[in-house]
C-alpha cells in the first residue's frame, strides 16, 4: 500500500500525495494526471513500477482536484502547477535522480517547471514521459470536428469555461455523472479497447473536480507556448505518445514536442484517444519503464518481459 501524506505548500492549499517504493531507491518517478482528473489515471504504471523493486513512486492530485484542497482562481494556472511540482520534489524527492512523466496537463506542467527552474531541472530531471499533451495550447485542438464546427466549439467551451470558474468549489455534476459520461467518453477515449473500470475511474476523477478547477485552468492550458523552452532542455532520455484519435492533444501535439525535443521517441498509438494511459497501458509503461531505466543506468528486460 503507499504511504499517504498531506504537502502543506507556501501559498496554505493541501496536496495530497501517495508514495510507494524504497526512499533510498536509485531513481524517483514522480506521475502529473491530467486537468479535471487525479493521480488514479496512471493506477496500472503505479502497479507494474512497484513490481520493478527499486524504483520511488510519487503521485499526487493537482491543486483543486482528487483529494488535494481547493485553489483560489487566481492560482488556477498552469505556472502555479509548476510551482507546486518544484515543492513537491524538494519535500519528497530532494536528491537522485528524478523521472518526470506528465499526461494531458500533466505535462504542461512539467514545461513549467522547466521553464521557471531550469537550474533545478537540469539537475535532477534525469528522464521525460509525455503522454497526450502539447506545448502549444489549444493551437491543434479540432475536437476531431470540421475547421468551422471546431471554431464555434471552443468559442462556447471558453465561453464556459469562464463561466464555470466564477462559480467556485461546487461540484454539481456529481450528481448527474451517468447523464455526462457519453459525453466524455467521446471527448477522452479512442475506440472501445478499454476497461469499464478506466472510464469509471476517468467519471470519479471528473466528480470530484471543482467548478472553478474547470473552468479556471482553462484559459491557462489554452495560452501556454512551451516549445522554445523544450529546445533548450538537451539531450534529455523522453519518450512522446499520444493515440490518432486524440480530440484534444492530436498527433501534430506530439509530433512538435518530438521535434523540438532533442532525443525524444515518438510513438502514435492507433485507436486510443486522449486517455493513452489508461486505453494502452502497457505500451505506456514500457516506454515509462525504458526511461526510468536509463536514468537509474540498467536494463528494463524485466518489465519487457513481463509485460
Amino acid at each position: 500500500m503507499p504511504d499517504r501524506s498531506k504537502l502543506e505548500l507556501s501559498d496554505g492549499v493541501r496536496l495530497h500525495v501517495e508514495t510507494s517504493g524504497p526512499a533510498d531507491a536509485s531513481v524517483t518517478v514522480v506521475l502529473l494526471h491530467g486537468w479535471c482528473l487525479d493521480r488514479r489515471t496512471w493506477h496500472h504504471q503505479i502497479r507494474a513500477l512497484r513490481e520493478q523493486g527499486d524504483v520511488r513512486i510519487i503521485a499526487y492530485d493537482a491543486r483543486g482536484h482528487g483529494r488535494s484542497g481547493a485553489t483560489l482562481l487566481r492560482s488556477a494556472t498552469l505556472a502555479q502547477l509548476g510551482a507546486d511540482l518544484a515543492e513537491v520534489l524538494r519535500a519528497y524527492a530532494p536528491a537522485g535522480p528524478v523521472v518526470l512523466a506528465g499526461h494531458s496537463m500533466g505535462g504542461m506542467t512539467i514545461m513549467e517547471y522547466a521553464y521557471a527552474h531550469p537550474d533545478e531541472f537540469a539537475d535532477r530531471v534525469a528522464g521525460l514521459l509525455f503522454a497526450s499533451t502539447t506545448a502549444e495550447g489549444t493551437t491543434h485542438t479540432r475536437y476531431g470536428l470540421p475547421p468551422p464546427v471546431a471554431r464555434l466549439f471552443r468559442a462556447a467551451e471558453q465561453a464556459g469555461a469562464g463561466v464555470l470558474a466564477r462559480c467556485g468549489v461546487w461540484r454539481p455534476h456529481q450528481a448527474v455523472l451517468p447523464a455526462l459520461q457519453p459525453a466524455v467518453r467521446w471527448l477522452l477515449f479512442g475506440d472501445d479497447d478499454f476497461k469499464p473500470g478506466d472510464l469509471q475511474v476517468t467519471m470519479s476523477a471528473v466528480g470530484r473536480a471543482s467548478l472553478r478547477s474547470i473552468g479556471g485552468f482553462r484559459a491557462s492550458i489554452g495560452e501556454q507556448q512551451r516549445l522554445a523552452t523544450l529546445a533548450e532542455l538537451g539531450d534529455i532520455p523522453a519518450a512522446v505518445l499520444v493515440g490518432d484519435r486524440d480530440r484534444l492533444t492530436p498527433p501534430a501535439c506530439a509530433e512538435s514536442i518530438a521535434a523540438t525535443l532533442a532525443g525524444t521517441e515518438l510513438t502514435i498509438l492507433p485507436g486510443a484517444g486522449h486517455m493513452v494511459i489508461l486505453e494502452r497501458p502497457d505500451q505506456v509503461t514500457a516506454a515509462l519503464a525504458a526511461i526510468t531505466a536509463r536514468a537509474a543506468g540498467r536494463s528494463c528486460d524485466g518489465y519487457e518481459q513481463a509485460a
